[in-house]
């Protein structure tokens, strides 16, 4: 994963940000305010050949399963799940570190001469199991998941044709893993199947030469990243093409417009596929389907183009990492409080986890999964097929954040913490007194208040429970 600039950071929320509301600013519930029309669907719908163009790309409509499903998982895995130390950036640190940490490490650990291509006999994903992994990912609530087709150390996670003797079937596990796990997904759950793909590869001879020549020649491009890419898709299908490692070099010498216009006219998945805006260097945040920006972006605020959050559990590392800490995994608690905010301003989240080179899930991940998905299972109205109010974040109550159904007939309030007096005092509301006000997961009515310029609802305590958050249902007869 790479990091846009911080400056990239803040001229992107500058340009395109919608403020929320001032305190002085109340809403009723029942207003038709177009919103998902306004963040969306503003794109030509009636055009139905995209040509290689930025202008005629970002025309097509975003397809809409992927703003309903708002939740998704994340899988790093690869070679570099096998020294699972560091992050996943393990054979570049290594060769391009100025201090010790890694020579250290494999001076302790492994043999003299010892090479990075030699970690792949132990990348073995013996216990993985496809039909396990798809079950976790159903009780997790995710709509969709992304897995690591090919990271920036250019192994791939099935038998490529353009990445002879360094592939999963080659040399390692000897399995089609993409192919394993697709099936087991399509064949027993409704989630989506995506994957992501890094376009640059750290040391591949080709891409050096390219980067060498200022990439005013195009052999690595032309030879390995544009077949590979028609083969992944014509191959697996997904719905997601999640894209990265094109900081380096510009869209036009990745050949990112010619690909996508293949890709939204031609390919077997045009129709339905979803893109991110990984396509070359000052692209994100500027073109694709929905945007990522930085890893873990997360602005707080409504945005005006569609924005994924992608984010992982363990705070350091999309990889697995056998010397993590337990302070280093975010809790349950700040989970809930990333995909309620996240999904409030428009945005969807896609929750990373890095499996064991062995093809395991860890038990923890595994229980931050369940107990995600156990919260969705009473809240999850508040987050699918939703979308942004006019204001995302209480004006009186910080951590109180907003939904609302599509057909705007529900508004939802989302609590991340518990009030005192289990008296919840609101700042951004205004009701009618036709309006039932429920808790989701709890059957009866609540009691409120509409005084002057705060609404108020007893919340009921029983209901508290500790949960990492709480949804209210708001509707009028």
């Amino acid at each position: 994963m790479q990091v846009v600039t911080f400056c990239l950071y803040i001229t992107f929320l500058w340009n395109i940000v919608v403020q929320c509301g001032s305190s002085r600013d109340h809403y009723l519930i029942i207003e038709n305010n177009n919103i998902e029309d306004e963040l969306f669907s503003s794109r030509n719908t009636g055009q139905l050949k995209y040509d290689p163009t930025w202008n005629s790309l970002d025309s097509r409509p975003l397809p809409g399963w992927y703003d309903d499903a708002k939740f998704g998982i994340f899988i790093h895995w690869g070679v570099f799940s096998v020294p699972s130390f560091g992050s996943e950036w393990f054979w570049n640190n290594w060769k391009e570190e100025t201090g010790t940490k890694y020579h250290d490490f494999m001076k302790q650990r492994y043999p003299p001469n010892y090479t990075y291509q030699d970690f792949a006999h132990d990348f073995t994903a013996e216990f993985f199991n496809a039909s396990q992994w798809s079950e976790m990912f159903e009780a997790s609530g995710a709509k969709y998941v992304v897995l690591t087709s090919k990271h920036h150390e250019g192994y791939t996670l099935w038998p490529s044709k353009y990445s002879f003797s360094w592939n999963s079937m080659d040399i390692g596990p000897q399995r089609n893993l993409i192919g394993e796990l697709a099936a087991a997904i399509r064949s027993s759950t409704d989630i989506k199947f995506g994957l992501y793909h890094s376009l640059y590869e750290w040391y591949n001879p080709m891409y050096l030469a390219d980067k060498q020549n200022n990439f005013t020649t195009d052999l690595f491009v032309t030879q390995k990243i544009i077949p590979e890419m028609h083969e992944l898709i014509e191959m697996f299908k997904p719905e997601i093409i999640w894209s990265d490692g094109d900081w380096e070099a510009t869209d036009s010498y990745w050949k990112s417009k010619e690909f996508l216009s293949w890709l939204y006219n031609e390919s077997p998945v045009k129709e339905t596929v979803v893109v991110n805006d990984r396509w070359g260097r000052n692209i994100p945040c500027h073109h694709g389907d929905f945007y990522t920006c930085t890893d873990r972006f997360n602005p707080g605020v409504l945005l005006s183009h569609k924005w994924e959050n992608c984010m992982t559990i363990d705070k350091k590392s999309w990889g697995f990492r056998r010397n993590a800490a337990l302070a280093d995994y975010l809790t349950l608690n700040e989970l809930v409080k990333e995909l309620v905010t996240t999904v409030s301003c428009g945005g969807n989240l896609l929750m990373n986890v890095g499996p064991t080179k062995d093809g395991i899930i860890s038990p923890i991940f595994e229980e931050r999964l369940r107990g995600i998905g156990s919260w969705l299972k009473i809240n999850g109205e508040a987050i699918y097929n939703t979308k942004p109010w006019k204001i995302q974040n209480d004006t009186l109550t910080s951590n109180v954040w907003y939904t609302q159904s599509k057909d705007e007939k529900r508004l939802y309030i989302l609590i991340l913490e518990w009030p005192k007096e289990s008296i919840l005092t609101l700042g951004s509301l205004k009701v009618p007194s036709n309006t039932h006000v429920s808790l989701l997961g709890f059957i009866k009515q609540l009691d409120w208040k509409q005084l002057a310029t705060k609404f108020v609802v007893q919340l009921p305590y029983e209901a508290h429970k500790g949960e990492p958050g709480w949804v209210l249902k708001v509707e009028q007869e």
